[in-house]
């Protein structure tokens, strides 16, 4: 047995080294408080099937957008299945042959033929492709104002500057609503509005000017985030102050919040920011504080610039774009990935090398909650690119083989048969011919 001299050491050794352990405990319990107060840089990504299943779809939309695309810049609307073939693999990046097993996959878009002099497969848009592409034509038209207004809050959003690049509109004039000559028909059309300017330094770019007005409107500085506030606030009155710069959150399924996680959100949300169209050049944004309110600011941001395109939706490399413009963080994967509950990001389509970035709030079961016109007319030819070839009318498709050519020749033939009659008032004889009415357009059915 120790004596007590030895004893007595020991003991205070123990003390000592349970003191050092629980000041140990206290101060890393201390520091995992504090970090667990601010939203942590680095989640993994949870994935949302619902989101995932319609980028698979829009996969077959892209490549289906890209060979209507060449399909229309040839003379006559229509070409041999082996120089679509060529041209898909020199300027879509598509393998050998490929744009071929896509033409038989979808005989509801492309009509596949014998063409009646060079015996060769042709391909063209069957009847209801290029209908499709008729309705979205008329509503991106339709929608020529908002796409105005659409314009402006751009402008504003890239402050202090107020102008944008025009090739990086082009780009994205797709999810912007904006027609492809939004050059003339938008920007030069309004002179009040907009103003296309050279730099000096370097004249063969061009840059989008906003333009001041006097009386400007009061809605055009509003986000659409604040909209949806204000309607909380009329649902649940007094009970939605904590919801004055609160965003929608919808975590995914499977997300796993923890105690710590949820505060650090619910600190998050009361956190007041500067408003996107708001110019901040002139502040002190030294602070912590005040970067706080910067970087929620920038979530602001990308969720009012994805709230400005036609589907909700935009690629990251398009955002990417405007991230000078706009002040954006440099590394935006990792920045939206802390604001899963606010935007998702899927990489299915192009085997990963893609990033599509959508608002979550804004869809339901892989659907718009508010579709528009535009929304609805695309979706047409989504619905045409699942049709089953299995469907095929081969009754229809046999007796329409020895009508493939009658108006067929150079030029005019085609572009009859194809456009049709544009005030939709076709003879029962030319509806036949066409195939219109026809189950499947396609002489070659997998």
């Amino acid at each position: 047995m120790p004596s007590f001299s030895n004893w007595g050491r020991f003991q205070i050794h123990l003390f000592f080294q349970s003191t050092v352990a629980a000041t140990g405990a206290t101060a890393a319990a201390a520091r995992w408080m504090s970090q667990s107060t601010s939203l942590p840089r680095k989640l993994q990504r949870v994935r949302d099937h619902a989101f995932d299943d319609l980028m698979e779809v829009q996969k077959k939309v892209r490549r289906a957008l890209g060979l209507q695309e060449l399909i229309l810049s040839h003379p006559g609307a229509a070409l041999p299945v082996s120089r679509l073939d060529a041209l898909a693999r020199r300027h879509l990046g598509l393998p050998p042959n490929d744009a071929g097993r896509f033409l038989l996959r979808h005989p509801h878009v492309f009509h596949v033929f014998d063409h009646p002099v060079q015996r060769v497969l042709w391909t063209r848009l069957t009847p209801r492709a290029a209908a499709q592409l008729r309705v979205e034509s008329a509503a991106i038209s339709a929608a020529l104002p908002a796409a105005v207004l659409r314009l402006r809050k751009l402008l504003l959003l890239a402050t202090p500057a107020r102008r944008l690049r025009l090739e990086h509109l082009r780009l994205a004039r797709r999810d912007l609503g904006f027609p492809d000559d939004f050059e003339q028909s938008v920007v030069l059309a309004h002179p009040s509005f907009f103003r296309l300017v050279s730099p000096s330094d370097d004249p063969r770019s061009k840059f989008v000017e906003y333009v001041e007005v006097p009386d400007l409107p009061a809605d055009l500085t509003v986000c659409a985030i604040e909209r949806a506030r204000e309607r909380e606030y009329r649902a649940r009155g007094a009970d939605a102050e904590d919801a004055r710069f609160a965003f929608v959150i919808n975590f995914p399924p499977g997300f796993k919040i923890g105690k710590y996680y949820r505060i650090a959100v619910w600190k998050w949300q009361r956190l007041p920011y500067w408003s996107p169209y708001e110019d901040v050049s002139g502040y002190d944004l030294r602070s912590l504080e005040a970067q706080r309110r910067m970087e929620k600011r920038a979530v602001a941001m990308i969720h009012e610039l994805l709230s400005l395109t036609v589907e909700k939706r935009m690629t990251l490399e398009r955002i990417a774009q405007f991230r000078q413009a706009m002040g954006l963080p440099k590394k935006l994967k990792e920045f939206l990935l802390q604001h899963q509950g606010i935007f998702y990001i899927s990489t299915r389509g192009n085997q990963g090398k893609l990033h599509t970035i959508f608002l979550r709030e804004e869809y339901r079961k892989g659907e718009l909650v508010e579709p528009n016109e535009i929304y609805l007319a695309r979706k047409k030819l989504a619905e045409l690119l699942l049709m089953s070839p299995k469907k095929a009318n081969f009754d229809r498709m046999l007796t329409s083989l020895g009508r493939v050519g009658d108006g067929f020749g150079v030029g005019g033939g085609v572009s009859r048969e194809f456009f049709g009659d544009q005030d939709g008032g076709e003879s029962e004889d030319e509806g036949s011919r066409s195939g219109s009415d026809s189950g499947v357009e396609s002489q070659f059915v997998e």
